[in-house]
């Protein structure tokens, strides 16, 4: 059982505000409380976002058959289909009901780094089908990670942490930085018959910047464990980003900055949004922060390196890619 009538009020963090103790305080607040929040004047430029959405749609206007040729692969690059993914098993009844693009770190096949999970080679539509497309996503991978950079500082100061405390190389330094492009079709959801845009879930990662355009369909449920569950609407805000902390932050807190539940629920239009996952290097081990444990609260979680952390949750949401064996062609 749930219900989901009413929209919810995030703070709003201005990435131009001098003030940081300000942005400190906003960003603290919202994070003990949803883990959600907006991010504004962060210096990607209306015109390019618009340049961003355009492409996307145009590569999701492409027939099935030539999506199908682009399938992601072991790595986690390129086209996921529909129902590809079940976030939330329990609840959903076939999967979710949008299509989706992974692009990642660009890493060359020939370098010893594309050897691990999550780096390697993005697979791209041609040139002669999308000029510019290979381009435009490459710049906004890149603006995007700046943005979250930007963000991670605050939070850092908000654990009461060095400032750079995210920036270091075994942090941020070379992370694991994935966009994903996503399109849900006209349908409408059915919550109580287990229809969704998109499984009930939290993220896996650091942070996630979403960028959406202007039809309603995220919900977030502040507490999980009540019943029923209360979903609220989170508008979209032209220009800025959702924020939301992933599960690797609230392990790294020891829960005291939250990850929180959210689901899409459609209502009949399509609907367009571009997802950045950012997560720290490969090596990175996630472990209680000094400042988050004491003796009356101690680490609640074991320590885990990213790599092994992202691996399994990506497992476990996916398709196996085998199921698609017939179909590439």
């Amino acid at each position: 059982m749930d219900s989901s009538t009413s929209r919810t009020s995030l703070n709003c963090i201005s990435l131009a505000d001098p003030d940081i103790q300000k942005s400190v305080a906003l960003l603290k607040q919202a994070c003990l409380d949803s883990g959600f929040f907006y991010v504004v004047d962060h210096g990607i430029s209306q015109e390019f976002m618009d340049e961003v959405f355009d492409q996307s749609k145009k590569f999701f206007d492409l027939p099935h058959s030539d999506k199908m040729t682009l399938l992601r692969d072991e790595k986690n690059r390129g086209y996921t289909p529909m129902l590809d993914e079940i976030l939330d098993p329990e609840n959903q009844v076939n999967g979710d009901y949008k299509e989706g693009y992974y692009i990642g770190v660009e890493v060359p096949v020939d370098d010893p780094q594309a050897n691990r999970p999550f780096y390697g080679p993005n697979q791209w539509p041609s040139e002669e089908v999308l000029p510019k497309w290979r381009e435009v996503m490459e710049q906004y991978h890149s603006e995007a990670l700046r943005v979250a950079k930007s963000v991670s500082r605050i939070i850092a100061l908000a654990l009461n942490l060095d400032v750079d405390f995210f920036d270091r190389p075994e942090m941020l330094g070379e992370p694991i930085a994935t966009l994903r492009l996503l399109h849900y079709e006209g349908q409408v959801s059915n919550p109580a018959k287990g229809v969704y845009g998109a499984g009930a879930h939290s993220d896996y990662g650091l942070i996630t910047l979403l960028a959406t355009d202007d039809v309603v369909g995220l919900q977030i449920c502040k507490d999980r464990n009540a019943q029923p569950q209360v979903w609220e609407y989170v508008a979209p805000v032209k220009g800025g980003f959702i924020v939301n902390l992933g599960d690797m932050l609230e392990r790294w807190s020891n829960c005291i900055f939250r990850s929180t539940l959210h689901r899409v629920v459609l209502d009949g239009r399509e609907r367009y949004s571009i997802a950045y996952f950012v997560e720290p290097s490969h090596d990175c081990v996630v472990e209680c922060l000094p400042t988050c444990k004491s003796e009356t609260n101690p680490p609640k979680f074991p320590p885990i390196t990213c790599s092994a952390y992202l691996s399994q949750r990506y497992k476990d949401t996916h398709a196996d890619l085998s199921s698609y064996s017939n179909n590439k062609a």
